[in-house]
């Protein structure tokens, strides 16, 4: 099997910088796209607990509905027991039997009483249900002509970023490939703790990108030699001399016009 050939400390930093100009790039990308994606997930989930709400309004509604039906089908039992009663007083013997069915017909009055004020109070429960799922549809009207906007908005810069977003993940994953896992592993460590996403940066006026540390001119010295890779001891970014982040910026801003 052959053995791998060994790069140098230059083309390893010049990997290094390469990929950071390519991350930043989709940085730069993923910044104009903002919190849109975000606010359009965020939408979408208030959209779906609104039309919940809606279904369980609506279920509710019915369920109310069916119990108003049933009151009403009582009633009509109540009032055909009291008709059944009343015929059967024409026929009674005596004032006990009498009296028993005048009990029976005032109890089935007072049921029909009863349900009918059930019935009252299930209409009442409809109407304020019925005001609820009318405003719960106009809020629910807003929000997904609010979700339109916003997601057309997403669509519009995704239609001009997402072709280049993929090219240049692909470009990415494909530098780190040319540099060894230690050096990724401590790039993206670097990346992710800065503010702005910089872990190789360039000496500029004799402090590195981003810091008004000014680094002593022996370190300048072997920065610019590219014999070893140097970190910042204020930032612990990766540094690397101006003249190979010109040369390096130059040749990957020829490569992003061609994605």
């Amino acid at each position: 099997m052959a053995k791998k050939t060994e790069i140098t400390v230059e083309e390893k930093l010049r990997a290094l910088f390469d990929l950071q100009l390519i991350d930043s790039r989709i940085d730069k990308i993923r910044d104009v796209r903002g919190e849109l994606p975000l606010e359009v997930e965020d939408l979408e989930d208030e959209l779906a607990g609104m039309n919940t709400r809606l279904e369980k309004l609506v279920d509710g509604i019915e369920v109310i509905e069916n119990d108003i039906s049933n009151k009403k089908n009582q009633i009509e039992e109540s009032k055909s027991l009291i008709k059944k009663y009343t015929k059967q007083q024409d026929n009674v013997r005596n004032n006990r039997e009498y009296n028993s069915l005048s009990k029976e017909i005032e109890f089935q009055e007072l049921e029909i009483e009863l349900d009918e004020k059930h019935i009252r109070e299930f209409k009442a429960q409809i109407e304020q249900k019925n005001e609820v799922v009318e405003e719960t549809k106009s809020r629910l009207k807003t929000r997904e002509d609010h979700l339109k906007h916003k997601q057309g908005e997403l669509n519009e810069i995704l239609a001009e970023t997402e072709k280049e977003e993929e090219a240049l993940l692909k470009k990415s994953t494909s530098y780190e490939k040319k540099i060894e896992e230690r050096l990724v592993k401590a790039y993206k460590r670097i990346r992710t703790n800065a503010k702005n996403g910089l872990a190789v940066v360039a000496i500029d006026r004799g402090a590195s990108g981003g810091s008004f540390f000014t680094i002593p001119p022996q370190i300048q010295m072997e920065i610019a030699s590219r014999k070893k890779i140097i970190t910042d001891e204020h930032s612990g970014r990766i540094l690397v001399d101006l003249e190979l982040a010109t040369e390096e910026e130059e040749k990957m801003e020829k490569l992003f016009k061609k994605l």
